[in-house]
């Protein structure tokens, strides 16, 4: 009867010990860059009160991927992305998102009328959670590769946009013209929708681009 081969036994056992490196060290290397970066952002930031509000999910995001670690490791693809959407919010947070240097540059550059970072912040609030809770429905219910976990996730992703949303909402109730630099509409009444749908598109391309990379580091991390 022939042996049974796995994902895991079919790849030559030095470039296994060697993922199982990567695996280790990646997330360790990752939390000091996304520190690092977080400190950096909040010196001489524009607004204080505005780089908190805006950095304040990775603050709580980084103890939570650290406490979990052990007890539920992500595969790499997700710390990389978790990793860079903290970055996108330390930028944002240290300049206001409406005043990003790199915004600036496109928009001229684009001969667009507004500065597009707060675009790019919310495709990668869309981009980045659709593999989150992908990963954490993939794991932890029977959706595995059933036909409602994509539309299920990119559900999941509109209902946080909508809540953050809500939180902006709340901001601008309460601070007045004083949550301006938070809001980042730039002017525009529909900023609201704008940012759902960017959020939209950035999980339905996150879905579309990633789930195959991402399936395959799931079954490493099964050790399948």
């Amino acid at each position: 009867m022939p042996a049974v081969t796995t994902a895991a036994s079919s790849r030559p056992a030095g470039r296994l010990a060697a993922e199982r490196v990567v695996r280790r060290r990646l997330p360790v290397v990752l939390l000091a860059v996304v520190t690092a970066a977080l400190a950096v952002s909040a010196w001489h930031a524009k607004d204080p009160t505005t780089w908190l509000l805006e950095t304040v999910w990775a603050w709580v995001g980084l103890p939570l991927v650290v406490l979990l670690r052990r007890r539920f490791p992500l595969t790499g693809l997700l710390y990389c992305l978790l990793a860079a959407h903290a970055l996108v919010l330390a930028v944002g947070g240290h300049y206001t998102y409406a005043e990003v240097p790199a915004g600036d540059w496109v928009r001229d550059w684009l001969d667009l009328s507004r500065n597009p970072y707060d675009r790019f912040g919310h495709l990668m609030q869309g981009f980045v959670p659709a593999l989150l809770v992908r990963e954490i429905l993939t794991r932890t219910s029977p959706l595995r590769g059933s036909r409602w976990l994509a539309p299920l996730t990119v559900c999941a992703c509109l209902a946080f946009s909508a809540v953050f949303e809500l939180l902006e909402w709340a901001a601008a109730v309460a601070g007045g013209h004083a949550a301006d630099a938070f809001l980042a509409t730039q002017g525009d009444v529909w900023d609201t929708q704008w940012d759902m749908f960017c959020a939209l598109i950035g999980a339905v391309s996150s879905l579309l681009l990633l789930s195959r990379a991402h399936d395959r580091q799931l079954a490493r991390l099964d050790g399948r």
